[in-house]
């Protein structure tokens, strides 16, 4: 059974940019960096594998891997984002340092049962940083009663997808 999240794993244009990004600013500690010259399947490489670790224990990592072609782009929200949990203090704290910083942020956004800011990291994904507002653990249990429910009935209804 899954017990949580080990490490999710992007793309980074320049490990040392990235560093900063999470190292630097969000505080996260850099406690591995290693080397790739061969993959799993046996193809040569020239690839950096770094991991930030999280209070938990579990990392967000990356990978520069200069030898392999990547279209990095600005992600759209919907597209491709992680949110992080912070406290409240934090997430004030947070949002006046990336202004501060002259990091695009945005928010305070009240979705109801957490409050959040996004930040763009220097490889153009989307970090949201949320805190749980009063209340919050009643609301997600009373949401998983009808989840399956909402989803079954956004199947039925959903629109046709664009370019389909």
């Amino acid at each position: 059974m899954l017990k949580g999240l080990h490490h999710n794993a992007y793309r980074c244009r320049d490990s040392e940019e990235t560093r900063k990004f999470y190292n630097d600013f969000l505080g996260l500690p850099l406690v591995n960096a290693f080397q790739i010259a061969e993959t799993q399947s046996g193809r040569a490489t020239h690839t950096l594998h770094s991991f930030y670790q999280m209070d938990d224990g579990s990392c967000l990592a990356f990978f520069e891997a200069p030898d392999m072609t990547f279209n990095f782009k600005t992600q759209h929200d919907f597209d491709l984002h992680i949110a992080l949990e912070v406290s409240p203090d934090d997430l004030h704290k947070m949002f006046a340092k990336g202004k501060a910083a002259g990091i695009e942020t945005r928010g305070i956004t009240d979705h109801g049962f957490i409050d959040s800011i996004y930040f763009r990291d220097p490889n153009g994904y989307v970090i949201e940083l949320t805190a749980k507002r009063p209340g919050h653990d009643d609301t997600v249990v009373k949401a998983a009663v009808t989840a399956r429910e909402r989803l079954d009935e956004w199947q039925r209804e959903k629109p046709a997808a664009v370019g389909a």
